[in-house]
């Protein structure tokens, strides 16, 4: 390990060290997750694009890597990573390699030995800020992953039937977790996955489902063009965190940048139909304007934390998203029954 550090755009510098292959530098968007487990699920998750996450809990690495087939995407997509101690060994019956190694074969950069608490606490305080992971001095500019087509990079090239059904359920891959086509996959639908930008509206369909996925929002414009159309055949339509987001512009409301964001497995969100409140998974530094919502429409879950939006649906027709993970991996399964109220509509819908 060598000497490097962290440099924020705004000035602030944190101290570690990093593995000797990696020299130069490394930008992204610098945010943090309070997560205690799930490391490999939060570096794989295409939501991370384009950001140097800083890990809250101390020890990152200790159960090694898992295979492959249980990543949330077939690589890392975080830009970077900061943590306090990364462990060189592992012990778990299924890791298949250690944590240094594995960023290593990924060319992932890697800050250890940081003061994790302090950079967490600045950026709750000034707000997520772009940074860079670096062995040599101050970089001369900073680069900001948001002002590029984040989900372009993290989208399937194409069409592709994933799983054969009576009913046809396209999902809109815009950085979609794995796991949440392992659930959709439980039920039988034919689902087809297709790429962020490509125009479905005029095909047949039973239901839609909008991933999340990485970046601002508002970028989305034709993502959130080809939905307002698709929305006049009142099919059923879910969303996950960016789809959440896609289907609030697509009907005329607005989204807004979070000071630092949700990220984490211990996020209390308050289902406001049931009266009762569940923990959640959540990765996304933008929410939805509830001022904003036309008037056929409602919020259906408020944050418990800032009494942000986390739910909207349409107030008759079959149309909702969550701004969490109720697929998980990492992180609690209290809203993994939404899952199963989608496939209950599409079935009572068609």
């Amino acid at each position: 390990m060598t000497p490097s550090k962290l440099i924020l755009e705004s000035g602030e510098c944190f101290a570690g060290t990093s593995p000797s292959w990696q020299t130069g530098d490394f930008f992204g968007e610098v945010v943090f997750t309070t997560g205690m487990t799930g490391y490999v699920e939060s570096l794989t998750d295409p939501s991370y694009a384009g950001q140097i996450l800083v890990f809250t809990y101390p020890l990152i690495g200790n159960y090694g890597v898992p295979g492959s087939s249980s990543w949330e995407s077939g690589k890392i997509q975080a830009a970077g990573v900061v943590v306090g101690t990364a462990s060189a060994t592992q012990d778990h019956w299924e890791a298949k390699q250690n944590f240094l190694s594995w960023l290593e074969a990924q060319r992932v950069p890697l800050l250890a030995g940081a003061d994790t608490r302090a950079i967490t606490k600045l950026l709750r305080k000034k707000g997520v800020a772009l940074g860079a992971i670096t062995t040599a001095g101050v970089p001369s500019s900073f680069f900001d992953p948001n002002e590029t087509d984040l989900v372009k990079t993290v989208s399937c090239d194409k069409p592709a039937v994933l799983t054969k059904g009576p009913k046809r359920l396209i999902a809109v891959d815009c950085g979609m977790k794995e796991n949440i086509v392992r659930h959709l996959a439980k039920y039988p639908l034919e689902i087809v996955r297709v790429p962020y930008d490509y125009d479905y509206s005029e095909e047949p369909f039973d239901a839609l489902f909008l991933s999340n996925g990485p970046g601002d929002p508002a970028k989305n414009t034709a993502t959130a063009a080809i939905l307002k159309k698709a929305l006049k055949k009142e099919k059923p339509v879910f969303g996950i965190c960016l789809g959440a987001q896609i289907l609030a512009l697509a009907i005329g409301a607005k989204t807004y940048k979070l000071k630092f964001g949700h990220r984490g497995q211990n996020h209390p969100c308050l289902d406001l139909k049931a009266g009762k409140a569940i923990l959640t998974s959540q990765n996304h530094g933008y929410a939805i304007d509830e001022a904003s919502l036309p008037a056929d429409w409602e919020a259906t879950f408020l944050s418990l934390n800032d009494r942000s939006v986390e739910g909207i649906a349409h107030k008759c027709l079959p149309f909702s998203a969550v701004q969490f993970h109720p697929e998980s991996n990492p992180g609690p399964k209290d809203a993994v029954y939404l899952f199963d109220q989608f496939y209950r509509t599409i079935c009572e819908a068609t």
